[in-house]
């Protein structure tokens, strides 16, 4: 595939009130830190309202119509539940061809009555597959085909559940062949004319022995060094469209040193800089 250089538009939404960690508010210093770590043609800040995640998904909706989609979106958080409004405008512009890869150190695929914390930032990549609490779910779903659950290590019953009865692609280890063979398996089932791919990146994909900076770490994860090969070997072959940095909680220098190179060298390659 031929790279494409693209303009990046980087939305920046401090919600926190989503995650179930107890760090959670670290998340508002968070956002703005990863946002500035982007190197962006364009910055549209979102105000959240801290009392009332439905509110703020509508604001961070009208942002990303203001950002159009003209090259790549980066949507810069707070927790995961920002990506509800991100990937779904995508899901709208490129419809079926849409690929969302979710590195994540968990599924994000629980629902109300299955969530053990309640949090919606482990509920929203199930609210965008259409069941989720009421207003937070895509008006136009995404095929739990046009998923790929990429470094998951960490899932619930209920979320093991759905992966095997909905055939969710699940690439659990550090092998970019593997991937990009998941990302063309799920792009060729879901038949759309262009293939265009939402990168999802929870930092709690990171290995916690190497970058702790996150609510919900998790051991066994990526070195930053993985993370990099395997957003690259998607970036190689499909069209990124649309990239979201989720989930620091800023608690030292050196994590936001390590995680400065790795935003700016994730956008880089994204954008086909």
């Amino acid at each position: 595939m031929e790279v494409l250089v693209s303009e990046v538009t980087v939305v920046e939404v401090p919600q926190w009130r989503g995650s179930g960690a107890r760090t959670a508010e670290r998340l508002r210093e968070g956002a703005r830190l990863v946002a500035e770590m982007v190197d962006a043609d364009r910055r549209i800040q979102v105000e959240v309202d801290d009392d009332d995640l439905v509110v703020t998904a509508s604001r961070v909706r009208a942002a990303v119509v203001e950002a159009g989609w003209d090259g790549l979106l980066v949507t810069a958080g707070g927790d995961c539940g920002v990506e509800l409004e991100p990937v779904a405008a995508a899901r709208r512009r490129f419809g079926d061809g849409l690929v969302v890869v979710w590195f994540d150190a968990h599924g994000d695929l629980n629902t109300p009555e299955s969530s053990p914390s309640g949090a919606f930032h482990g509920m929203v990549l199930r609210a965008l597959t259409g069941e989720g609490p009421d207003g937070l779910v895509a008006g136009q779903p995404v095929g739990a085909g046009q998923v790929v659950l990429a470094g998951v290590r960490d899932l619930d019953p209920a979320e093991v559940a759905f992966v095997e009865a909905r055939g969710v692609r699940w690439v659990r280890a550090a092998d970019a062949e593997a991937l990009v063979e998941a990302v063309g398996i799920a792009a060729a089932a879901a038949g759309g004319e262009r293939t265009a791919v939402y990168v999802h990146v929870d930092f709690d994909v990171l290995d916690p022995q190497i970058f702790g900076s996150v609510g919900s770490p998790t051991p066994e994860g990526f070195r930053p060094e993985e993370l990099l090969e395997l957003v690259r070997a998607i970036a190689e072959r499909f069209e990124v469209v649309g990239l979201g940095l989720m989930e620091y909680e800023p608690a030292g220098a050196e994590d936001q040193a390590l995680l400065t190179s790795v935003v700016k060298e994730l956008v880089a390659v994204c954008a086909g800089w």
